[in-house]
């Protein structure tokens, strides 16, 4: 069985460096590499759609980011349990057109005794903003420990 530490039971702590490894994860738009943090038969709500399994997970992630071009996400803990953690963010996109969006969203997760996460169920909706109104300039990829979350960021 594949591990993927911070393992639960999750501290406050060890919930926030899981939140923060899987902002950095989806940082990376890499469908590939965000699915080995899932159960090979992970179950997936994200707004409408319903995956089960990593190349369910792949192919989902594959069109979002076709779709949502420029993407970058910050997470931040809201809560957490023995093997649940409930998070909510915000990320930045730009679809095809030029059009950007601020999608903001809640995320309730449950591991397995490895780490892995075996349910995600996502909550998401999308604002259109002005360019000017971009609060992530960042460089794409990771997220610089020194930017702000979201509670920094008034989001």
């Amino acid at each position: 069985m594949s591990k993927r530490p911070p393992l639960p039971p999750f501290t406050e702590q060890s919930a926030i460096e899981k939140v923060r490894l899987a902002e950095d994860g989806w940082n990376t738009r890499d469908p590939e590499r965000v699915a080995l943090a899932y159960t090979v038969d992970s179950r997936w709500r994200n707004r409408s759609e319903f995956a089960t399994g990593r190349d369910e997970i792949v192919a989902f992630l594959t069109r979002k980011w076709a779709h949502e071009h420029e993407y970058r996400l910050v997470k931040e803990l809201w809560a957490y349990g023995e093997r649940r953690i409930a998070v909510r963010f915000a990320y930045e996109w730009h679809d095809d057109s030029g059009r950007w969006y601020r999608s903001y969203g809640n995320e309730n997760w449950e591991f397995d005794e490895g780490g892995l996460m075996r349910v995600r169920h996502a909550s998401i909706n999308d604002l259109p903003i002005a360019e000017a109104d971009r609060k992530y300039r960042w460089p794409l990829g990771r997220r610089p420990d020194d930017h702000p979350g979201l509670s920094e960021l008034g989001l």
